[in-house]
């Protein structure tokens, strides 16, 4: 009866030590904002889906759509972002992604990014705070090579 009982209260403790960043976590996220490109500026809807492969380190994958102008944009990214172990409601973390972009009427552009901000954590949700830096492989009409901005992310963990 004993044995069962501290069984039972590890598990227990087990459960409540788990991290939303552990191992074999999945989160999933939406993202909206507003950008400029083309001499337009464009409203921003995302979604997004992470996997962590180890603790506090996932990849993930994010489709967004460039809306209210032409020509039309939309992306779809490779990501990873590290998260480091500050405490259990605040991390800190960086990151690097790889997007391409598909334009219509134009050639694709496949953008390099880094970047890196605060996540705060409550139960199974979390909120990110940053600042993302990109590079694009061909300047374009635009003559944009690189630009810079912040972030804002909510997210769920499963």
């Amino acid at each position: 009866m004993v044995k069962k009982f501290i069984f039972i209260f590890l598990f227990l403790v087990s459960l409540s030590e788990a991290d939303i960043f552990d191992k074999g976590k999945m989160n999933f996220g939406v993202s909206a904002g507003s950008s400029s490109s083309y001499n337009t500026t464009y409203f921003l809807v995302g979604l997004s889906a992470n996997y962590f492969v180890i603790d506090n380190l996932n990849m993930g994958l994010m489709y967004r759509s460039w809306l209210g102008s032409d020509p039309l944009q939309n992306e779809l990214s490779l990501s990873s972002n590290y998260f480091l172990r500050f405490n259990k409601e605040i991390r800190p973390y960086i990151g690097a992604f790889i997007r391409e972009r598909f334009i219509s009427g134009y050639d694709d552009t496949t953008i390099y990014g880094a970047r890196g901000g605060i996540s705060f954590i409550s139960n199974n949700t979390y909120a990110s705070v940053g600042y993302a830096y990109e590079s694009f492989s061909n300047c374009g009409v635009t003559n944009e090579c690189s630009t810079s901005y912040p972030e804002v992310v909510i997210g769920l963990s499963f």
